[in-house]
Order: structure tokens, then C-alpha cells, then sequence
């Protein structure tokens, strides 16, 4: 029996299975990926010397977008070692009308608007983990009347890490000048669309606008999760200082 050609095919999708596996058994994200790209490589019938050279072919080709990261991570972790996010927490949390939610609208708001002119401030590694995640904490911890529980912070920690998504990846199309802009309209051309720059950045301009909005909405209603938890009164009901 001579075997489908389209199931042949589609092992070469095992990868996509790994990633999703090891993701939802929360194992450690680098691991998941060199494995399915491994296993990726293997099943398209590459030896293993060829999967290794594809890998290190494809570091090199980005290493000016992850070498920053992996440079970074010493110095983030010495600063850490010496109590960055506690003097980051500390600083926010004498604020009066600060709360987690307001501190991360605030950093979405000027991720986007950096992000539209290609400056690079942000990141996971940079910045959501060593200072705005412990700030937003820091506040929480500060308002509440009674210790918050961890699945909250942990809702919290990720409402931080969206801010960052939701800031960068939202707002990179507006101005013209920027990579992502110049990107889309080379896709286009290649499939033989007529579009132009000025008309990308108009259309990137009201999504960038909603994803605001929407962060407003979800961290208001973290701020709303973190009073009823911590015996606190929700911000909206504050009276006006």
C-alpha cells in the first residue's frame, strides 16, 4: 500500500504539536523550540549536522535583534541581585492615585507611542520584568488592606507583559518611516497590490487607538479585581483629591 503523500506532509506539521505541548505543560520555552525545530527538521528528512546548521543560520541572520537581549540579561540580573524591582516598587507605591492599572496604561500608552517611531525602550527582558512589573505590584501591595493572593499577582504580572505586546505590536505601522510600514508594503507589491506607505500608517493608526482603549478597559478591570481582593475601594469610587 503505497502511503498518502498529504499524511507524509503533514508530520512536518509535529513541530506545531510540540510547541503546544510544552507550552501548556509550562516547560521552559527555549527547550520547547529547539526540540520542535528539531524534530521539524528531522521529519522533513534533514540530518542532524543540516538541522544544526539551519539553526545557527538563522541566529546569525536576527543576532542584532537577540544579541541586545542575551547582553542584557547579566546586567538585569545584577541589578536585580541588587534590589532594582524593590527600589522600583518602593518609588511608585508612595504615589497617591497610583494604581497597578494606571501604571500600566501608562506604559502602553508610551510603549505605542515609541514604537511608532521605532525606538526600542521597551521589552520583556529590558523592562516588563525588572521595573514595570514590580512597580504595578508594588502599588497593588501598597493599597491593598489584606495580602493578595498569588494567582491575582501572577493576573497581574501577565496584564504587565500584555501591556508591552499590546504597546509594540499595535502601534509599529502608524509612521511611515518605520520597518514594519515599508515590510507590508513589499508583501503587497510581491503579490501584485498597488498600496501605498501613507495609506498603511492611516489604517494602522485607529487599530493602535483600539488597542489602547482595550488595555484601559482590562487593566480597569484588574484595579477592580485587586480591591475586591485586597478590602480596598475600586479607583472609580475614589472621591476626586
Amino acid at each position: 500500500m503505497t502511503p498518502d503523500p498529504a499524511a507524509i506532509d503533514s508530520w512536518k506539521l509535529i513541530g506545531v504539536v510540540i510547541v503546544a505541548l510544552g507550552f501548556a505543560l509550562r516547560l521552559p520555552p527555549l527547550l520547547v523550540v529547539l526540540v520542535a525545530a528539531g524534530a521539524t527538521g528531522l521529519v522533513a528528512g534533514l540530518d542532524p549536522l543540516a538541522v544544526l546548521e539551519q539553526l545557527g543560520t538563522l541566529f546569525l541572520d536576527s543576532r542584532f535583534t537577540t544579541l541586545p537581549i542575551v547582553l542584557l540579561m547579566p546586567l538585569i540580573g545584577l541589578l536585580e541581585r541588587h534590589g532594582l524591582q524593590e527600589r522600583a516598587a518602593a518609588l511608585i507605591s508612595g504615589a497617591a492615585r497610583a494604581t497597578a492599572g494606571r501604571v500600566l496604561l501608562a506604559y502602553q500608552a508610551m510603549r505605542a507611542l515609541t514604537s511608532m517611531f521605532g525606538l526600542a525602550i521597551g521589552g520583556h527582558a529590558q523592562m516588563i520584568r525588572p521595573l514595570v512589573a514590580p512597580m504595578a505590584e508594588g502599588v497593588a501591595q501598597a493599597r491593598a488592606k489584606a495580602p493578595l493572593p498569588d494567582a491575582l499577582l501572577d493576573r497581574l504580572r501577565a496584564h504587565a507583559a500584555a501591556a508591552e505586546n499590546f504597546g509594540n505590536f499595535f502601534a509599529d505601522d502608524v509612521v511611515v518611516a518605520v520597518g514594519p510600514v515599508l515590510i507590508m508594503k513589499g508583501v503587497f507589491e510581491r503579490a501584485g497590490v498597488d498600496v501605498a506607505t501613507h495609506a498603511i500608517g492611516a489604517w494602522g493608526l485607529p487599530t493602535a487607538l483600539f488597542a489602547l482603549l482595550l488595555g484601559a478597559w482590562r487593566f480597569r478591570r484588574l484595579d477592580q479585581a485587586l480591591a475586591v481582593a485586597g478590602g480596598m475601594a475600586s479607583p472609580a469610587a475614589e472621591p476626586p483629591r
